[in-house]
């Protein structure tokens, strides 16, 4: 039996995920009663694909300053080192409904995007590693399984 981890996701079994997903991975109450939830936005299966950091890199710019047009009190978007996915947390929403329909609408968004905010060198800590046209791979990619978003376990 594997060790039980202080991070959620390293007591997560990788090989039993089927990505595309998007999953609750858990809720911390703050003392005055405000919640934060954080959700696994996984684009890529673990362990056999990936994406390349200038795609990744942009997608991220582009989900963090578009999902905020859609979804109130985001706290953070930010890429998995694994880079297989991406964490969002938000304050005081436990819908997952609205987490989705907010994922949905910012792809989308990302498809129309004519540039990555902030890429440039005061804005951003390594403004060369960027790729719109990547990022939209990736974006379309997940937009064409939505249907299966919901689906986070392989069938045994």
């Amino acid at each position: 039996m594997v060790k039980k981890m202080n991070v959620e996701s390293f007591n997560l079994d990788h090989t039993k995920v089927k990505a595309p997903y998007v999953r609750l991975v858990g809720v911390t109450t703050g003392v005055n009663g405000d919640k934060v939830y954080k959700y696994d936005l996984r684009f890529k299966q673990p362990n056999e694909a990936h994406m390349e950091m200038p795609g990744l890199h942009s997608l991220e710019h582009l989900l963090a300053e578009k999902i905020r047009d859609h979804l109130d009190n985001v706290l953070d978007v930010g890429p998995m080192g694994c880079q297989t996915g991406f964490y969002l947390a938000v304050l005081n929403n436990d819908s997952y409904d609205d987490i989705i329909k907010a994922l949905a609408v910012t792809l989308e968004d990302v498809m129309i995007a004519t540039e990555v905010p902030a890429c440039n060198e005061v804005q951003c800590g390594w403004a060369a590693s960027h790729s719109l046209i990547d990022a939209q791979a990736i974006a379309q990619e997940m937009l064409n399984e939505r249907s299966q978003w919901s689906i986070v376990f392989k069938e045994e």
